[in-house]
């Protein structure tokens, strides 16, 4: 498959820095598929031309092309083992590798005293990789971002066959983002508001799979800070979601299918509440989880005057109870829940603050929220109860 394009050819002879190279292999690297059965996925491809190095990987479902200056004494391609050579390149001393393709697509890396050759493929085996559109994108805010991942990534379904729920639904409208995950036990949604989206008119939904939010997250985390990557590039087509950061690519193909109306599950009248201290409650329910079914990882939780209950009972490890108190005057309530699920939500708000539970009867979701007064940004997450 040749790339579109002038895609450079011929016997690459370049000479990079160590500590630049390094940083878009260990970007890159994280797409490489570890066990896969098309060999040439496990590989890099590299294009020298001009002045830059251009690194691409992929699994075929996502792909990252990033790149780093070189100086390049002949343009052309290769392709090399990714996880031998990532490996190798972290082992090495600082200072300057010069890298070139050699016969039957063998690939001489030399620096310093060291000189190792490596067994590459053939660059025409490697799959084209999808350009970013020139049209249509649109420009997000990387904190932005980056928080709504952190705080719906955690329920996104894993199980491969409730396939629309693999991913999360990031809701773009010209004043608000939104995102929302659900695994059908409980559901995030995190919206945030006085964002400027220009391009978008009414609004854009768009699912985005685990997988990519995942290496979105890695790639916000890492990509050096400077006035380009404030933001990041997000367009997509028929097939694909395209995200760049700095001079980073990452493409992802779309989920197929129709992400569940979530909007008809959010709670209307839940209105029995209780605020705690978050690290109370993340106390109480680490403790108490201890002593939780291991299968189902109920616990309940009991509300009476003025005080919130916490314990669990399984006939292996025992039973365990726990109670915080706190300001509650409505009728007594005893409801059960997945305890993970609710410690996955707390840690998600980095366990500060309070947090508010709100309940309308056994049978209903509950709601949690932090207790705050940040304006910008409504977080909910809700909970289907457990039979106990």
């Amino acid at each position: 498959m040749e790339t579109s394009g002038a895609a450079p050819t011929g016997n690459l002879d370049i000479t990079v820095t160590r500590a630049e190279l390094l940083r878009e292999l260990t970007a890159a690297q994280s797409v490489v598929e570890r066990k896969t059965t098309i060999p040439i996925l496990s590989n890099f491809l590299f294009e020298a031309d001009g002045e830059r190095l251009t690194i691409t990987a992929t699994d075929l479902d996502q792909s990252l092309r990033t790149s780093c200056p070189a100086r390049v004494k002949k343009s052309g391609a290769c392709t090399v083992p990714a996880r031998k050579l990532y490996d190798y390149i972290r082992l090495l001393p600082e200072g300057d590798i010069s890298i070139k393709l050699m016969d039957n697509h063998w690939v001489q890396i030399r620096a310093g005293r060291s000189n190792t050759k490596m067994v590459g493929m053939a660059r025409a085996n490697f799959p084209q990789v999808p350009e970013f559109p020139t049209v249509g994108a649109v420009k997000v805010a990387a904190p932005s971002l980056k928080s709504l991942i952190s705080k719906t990534i955690f329920a996104i379904s894993s199980e491969e066959s409730r396939y629309t729920l693999n991913g999360a639904l990031l809701v773009l409208k010209a004043e608000s983002m939104a995102m929302v995950a659900t695994d059908g036990h409980r559901l995030a949604h995190v919206e945030r508001f006085g964002e400027t989206l220009e391009g978008i008119s009414g609004e854009k939904k768009t699912l985005i799979p685990r997988k990519a939010l995942g290496e979105l997250s890695s790639l916000l985390a890492n990509t050096p800070t400077s006035e380009d990557n404030d933001f990041i590039e997000f367009a997509d087509d028929e097939t694909t979601l395209f995200f760049r950061i700095g001079g980073r690519v990452l493409t992802s193909r779309k989920l197929t299918g129709q992400f569940p109306n979530y909007e008809a599950v959010l709670p209307r009248d839940n209105n029995k509440f209780v605020i705690v201290r978050s690290e109370d409650l993340m106390g109480a329910l680490q403790r108490v989880s201890q002593f939780a079914d291991e299968r189902s990882g109920a616990i309940k939780i009991r509300l009476e005057q003025n005080e919130l209950r916490i314990s669990s009972s399984s006939t292996d490890a025992g039973e365990s109870e726990d109670s915080i108190e706190t300001p509650y005057n409505y009728d007594p309530l005893v409801v059960g829940f997945n305890s993970a699920y609710l410690i996955d939500f707390l840690k998600a708000i980095g366990n500060t603050g309070e947090v508010r539970l709100e309940f309308k009867d056994a049978q209903s979701a509950g709601q949690m929220r932090p207790e705050d007064a940040n304006e910008d940004q409504k977080y909910r997450y809700i909970l289907m109860p457990m039979r106990i």
